[in-house]
C-alpha cells in the first residue's frame, strides 16, 4: 500500500458536525461523502430528476492529483440513484465546495437527508500529457476497430 496523500479540508458552516470523509474498510478505494443539508432539510429527487447536493467541505488536493466523485454502489443497486457526471472531477486548483450531482433512475422518489452518504471520492494521480502531431500512427493488431470490435 502507498503512503497516504495529505489533503487540506475546510468545513463550510453548513457542513460542520459531519464526519470526515473516510475509507470505510482498510481495502476501500473511495472515501464516503455525506449530504450537508440543514437538520430539517430534505431533498426529494423524483424519478428522472437531478439534484445538486452539497457536502459542506472544500479541499486542497496536492498538485498532480484529482478527486473523482463516483456513485455509491448501494444507492445505485437499491434505488437507481447515481452520480450524473460520473466520475465528476475535482481538480487540484479548485477551492470551491465539493458538490454531488445525483440523478434518480429508479421508479420511486429518493429522499436525501443530512449526513446520508451520497457518493464516494477517489483520489488519484493525474498524468501530464503532451500531444505530438504526426502524419500517421503506428499500426496495431486492432487498428481502427471501434466499439465492440474486440468481442461480443
Amino acid at each position: 500500500m502507498s503512503d497516504p496523500v495529505s489533503i487540506g479540508l475546510v468545513w463550510l458552516a453548513h457542513g460542520e458536525g459531519l464526519p470526515l470523509p473516510r475509507q470505510q474498510t482498510p481495502g476501500a478505494a473511495g472515501l464516503d461523502l455525506a449530504a450537508a443539508l440543514g437538520p430539517d432539510e430534505v431533498v426529494e429527487i423524483a424519478p428522472g430528476a437531478v439534484a445538486m447536493i452539497p457536502t459542506g467541505l472544500t479541499i486542497a488536493l496536492p498538485e498532480g492529483y484529482e478527486a473523482q466523485i463516483r456513485p455509491r454502489s448501494g444507492l445505485a443497486a437499491k434505488h437507481g440513484v447515481t452520480v450524473l457526471n460520473s466520475p465528476g472531477t475535482v481538480d487540484a486548483d479548485y477551492r470551491g465546495e465539493v458538490k454531488v450531482l445525483l440523478i434518480n433512475h429508479g421508479p420511486a422518489p429518493f429522499v436525501v437527508r443530512r449526513g446520508e452518504r451520497i457518493a464516494q471520492m477517489v483520489v488519484a494521480p493525474v498524468s501530464r500529457v503532451i500531444f505530438r502531431e504526426r502524419e500517421t500512427l503506428d499500426a496495431t493488431e486492432r487498428g481502427t476497430g471501434g466499439h465492440g470490435s474486440t468481442g461480443r
